[in-house]
């Protein structure tokens, strides 16, 4: 059985910066594209970054772009969400995804709070 699990959700101040990090383990066969959702209270989940296979190909959200970056390390079967200028719109749950074995997996979720 595969599982993702989300980690390093905090509270922190506008402007400041947060490093997620996202652990796939289990018996892994494959895994391929990789990202990360949000939902704030009261909205619907959104897309916020995605990253391929390889690492080389990523993609952003308008609305973080230039401020975080997600990146992956394949050997340790984890990716990573660095956020930095923190805003009080980014308070969401933050949900980590993944193809894994051919079929898509969710985490948990983490809670990011931006807050003074």
């Amino acid at each position: 059985q595969v599982q993702l699990v989300e980690s390093g959700g905090d509270l922190v101040q506008p402007g400041g910066s947060l490093r997620l990090s996202c652990a796939a383990s289990g018996t892994i066969i494959s895994i391929s594209g990789m990202g990360w959702f949000r939902q704030a209270p009261g909205k619907a989940r959104e897309s916020v970054a995605f990253i391929n296979r390889s690492g080389g190909g990523t993609n952003y959200a308008d609305s973080v772009k230039g401020r975080f970056t997600i990146s992956r390390d394949n050997a340790k079967n984890t990716i990573y969400l660095q956020m930095s200028s923190l805003k009080p719109e980014d308070t969401a749950v933050y949900y980590c995804y993944a193809n894994v074995n051919g079929r898509t997996t969710w985490g948990q979720g983490t809670q990011v709070t931006v807050s003074s």
